[in-house]
């Protein structure tokens, strides 16, 4: 559904410009009411922030998490729920209760283990601890979003649904936003969404408006194993292992489009004198074109067979003892709104009004699903600034953050529709 079909400013014979939307919307009193919770609760904001942080939200174990957010999100006149796997729905009603809702998402997994420590603390106006950016501070920004709605009062024409969603992270494999938008069945019905917009990490003034397609492998070589000095000769599965990361090593990778490619986990071994019966690679595979994948794809599986050859062709042993399995682990899909998109104008429109000079980027995000089936989606920053992300070391500045609530909260309106105000009886 054309978001601007619930946009009410639409009067006489020629219809408003999105500049004139978004003026009037910035300069409604109701709107104003918005900013100004922003501004008298932003210690209550990083409060919020550091305190969910604490909590842990490894890949595959968000539920802690979300049952933890949803006991702060049922006070403000929201109605939540878990679904199926994992992912928190806190539903606002609209005036228009049959329309597609606007979806606000924030993601909950972490890229940390469950045995991290989580040292979450403030030092002067820096927010410190893993995950404190990626992703607490959209979280913060959800529930700041959810907060000023509700202590205002205010409603919109559509429906609003603020999702805390698993799975985004790693091997997560965006398993959270694939529910989200899966095909509707007799027995189970995914949510009415018109246009989600995804609030992930520091900054306001980036648009992610294209998919990044990445793809990624789990590659285990196997042999029999043995003693360092009595069984020598025996093929080595992690200098097998070796030689195909260094074969992948010299892959030449174009910079346009651009394409790259990582080996993010090597597992394998026992013991210094043991020779290991299993070695482990996890690969990853990014590109803006995916027949550039393909290649990488093809590129991967030759160096691996080829490695095993070499290694068992130095061993004394008449027939090859090295056996390797590559298995697909995750695949996310490319995808971008066309430049000719309502949703990209919208977010264009509020950033002048903002004046937000704001910049197109391709990155993997939530958003990676709509954006793959053709459907309206974005992913925008919850504000601040941040560094150290995927690190013990990561913190967050909060200041700045309004700026991307504002953002946030005229973009919400400008899709969602604001009402307008009843005229006093006379």
């Amino acid at each position: 559904m054309p978001f601007r079909s619930w946009i009410p400013w639409k009067s006489g014979p020629a219809p408003s410009t999105l500049a004139e939307d978004v003026a009037r919307l910035a300069a409604d009193s109701r709107t104003h009411r918005l900013f100004d919770w922003f501004s008298r609760h932003e210690r209550d904001i990083a409060d919020f922030q550091l305190a969910i942080t604490a909590v842990p939200a490894p890949p595959f174990a968000e539920h802690d998490r979300a049952a933890w957010l949803r006991e702060r999100l049922q006070p403000l006149g929201l109605t939540t729920s878990i679904d199926a796997v994992g992912n928190l729905l806190a539903a606002r009603p609209g005036l228009h209760p049959e329309a597609p809702a606007i979806a606000l998402s924030a993601h909950l997994d972490t890229v940390f283990p469950a045995s991290t420590p989580l040292p979450v603390r403030r030092d002067h106006a820096r927010l410190l601890g893993p995950g404190i950016g990626d992703n607490a501070s959209g979280l913060a920004a959800l529930f700041a979003l959810a907060s000023a709605f509700h202590a205002a009062a205010i409603p919109t024409a559509t429906p609003l649904l603020f999702v805390a969603n698993v799975g985004e992270e790693g091997e997560g494999d965006l398993r959270g936003m694939r529910h989200l938008y899966r095909p509707a069945t007799p027995e189970s019905a995914p949510p009415a969404i018109a246009t989600l917009i995804a609030i992930d990490g520091a900054g306001s003034d980036s648009i992610i408006s294209q998919a990044l397609g990445s793809r990624r492998f789990q590659v285990v070589i196997s042999g029999p194993g043995g003693h360092s000095w009595s069984d020598h000769g025996t093929p080595n599965p992690i200098i097998a292992a070796s030689l195909a990361v260094e074969a992948l090593f010299r892959i030449p990778l174009p910079a346009a489009p651009r394409t790259t490619l990582n080996v993010g986990i090597i597992e394998g071994g026992t013991s210094i004198n043991t020779i290991p019966e299993q070695a482990v690679l996890k690969i990853d595979l990014r590109s803006s074109d995916p027949h550039r994948i393909d290649d990488l794809e093809h590129a991967l599986r030759r160096a691996v067979a080829e490695a095993c050859a070499e290694t068992d062709a130095h061993a004394p042993l008449s027939r090859p003892c090295l056996f390797h399995s590559i298995t697909l682990i995750g695949e996310r899909p490319a995808g971008e709104l066309p430049e000719s998109s309502p949703l990209l104008a919208a977010v264009r429109a509020v950033d002048a009004q903002l004046g937000i000079r704001s910049e197109l980027l391709r990155a993997s995000t939530d958003a990676n699903i709509p954006l793959s089936l053709g459907l309206p989606a974005v992913t925008l920053g919850a504000g601040g600034a941040g560094g150290g992300a995927h690190t013990i070391r990561e913190w967050y500045d909060p200041a700045g953050r309004e700026q991307a609530l504002r953002r946030l909260t005229l973009l919400t309106l400008l899709l969602a529709g604001l009402p307008p105000v009843p005229s006093e009886p006379r």
